[in-house]
């Protein structure tokens, strides 16, 4: 884009330049001549046609210099949301068969005061299969998420973790329920009525985030040059490992490259209870 300025800025100045000469060589034509004699005889000299000559200079040398500041202002302003932040995530598993390195939230915190990040587009929490998808999702605070039922019986989406607290109710196949996500932080999701579905959402105070791919790859976009502090946050990680991932960088316009983060899995998802606090039962109701 910064390249396709340039071009458009040189073929501008030189168009205008281009003109400029045209017009003074205009200036020497017959006609022109003739038209600089009868002024002449009008007034006795030559100096309205010079006049008229510097005024035709003066305007066209305003145009280029108006293009050149246009130019400038628009290649800055582009420059300053063209920064992309990248890097990779390696998750070691207990499992050495397993290889995924995917689901890891990455995201940028600007250290100098901004304008704050406002409600992302509406998301959505689908659930099918006694699964919900995606498994982890990251938005900014303020984000609305729908959480459709996808499965021929009913669900019972509930969250009784940080960040947002919630209970969907007891809802059937073919509906959706909304919910907007306004606090930052954390929240885990469940079904009450299947205890293997869960899935988490990360509410962020900034627009700047990304996931990880299975191969670990992140890339965060359109990030204005400055300070920022840098967060990770891995479902299966230790809380201290993850706060040891933070660090503050400087980003810069064009690529920046964070090299590569190394995470540790415990591979065990941690137990969770039923919406009122106590262990799911064997007599749930019937979900066919």
């Amino acid at each position: 884009m910064t390249r396709s300025l340039t071009v458009i800025f040189c073929v501008t100045v030189n168009t205008l330049v281009t003109s400029a000469h045209t017009s003074n060589i205009a200036l020497g034509t017959p006609r022109c001549r003739k038209l600089g004699a009868d002024m002449t005889q009008a007034h006795g000299s030559s100096g309205p046609v010079v006049r008229k000559r510097s005024t035709l200079r003066t305007k066209l040398l305003r145009i280029v210099l108006r293009a050149c500041v246009v130019t400038v202002l628009c290649g800055s302003l582009y420059g300053a949301e063209n920064a992309t932040v990248h890097g990779t995530i390696q998750v070691l598993h207990r499992s050495a068969t397993d290889m995924d390195s995917g689901d890891v939230v990455v995201w940028l915190t600007a250290l100098t005061p901004g304008t704050p990040a406002g409600p992302g587009p509406a998301a959505r929490l689908m659930q099918k299969g006694k699964k919900f998808i995606p498994h982890v999702l990251a938005v900014t605070q303020g984000t609305e998420i729908e959480f459709p039922n996808q499965d021929l019986f009913y669900h019972n989406v509930f969250s009784i973790h940080q960040g947002k607290t919630m209970d969907l109710g007891l809802y059937e196949s073919g509906a959706a329920r909304k919910i907007r996500f306004s606090q930052p932080g954390v929240s885990y999701i469940f079904c009450n009525i299947h205890p293997q579905m869960s899935a988490v959402v990360v509410v962020l105070k900034t627009r700047y985030y990304a996931l990880s791919d299975g191969a670990g790859n992140f890339q965060i976009s359109h990030v204005p040059p400055g300070r920022y502090k840098l967060s990770v946050w891995y479902e299966l990680s230790s809380e201290s490992e993850l706060a040891s991932q933070g660090k503050e960088i400087d980003v810069v316009g064009g690529e920046n490259d964070l090299g590569k983060f190394v995470l540790h899995s415990s591979d065990a998802p941690q137990e969770h209870s039923s919406k009122d606090g106590e262990a799911y039962y064997s007599n749930s109701p019937k979900t066919r």
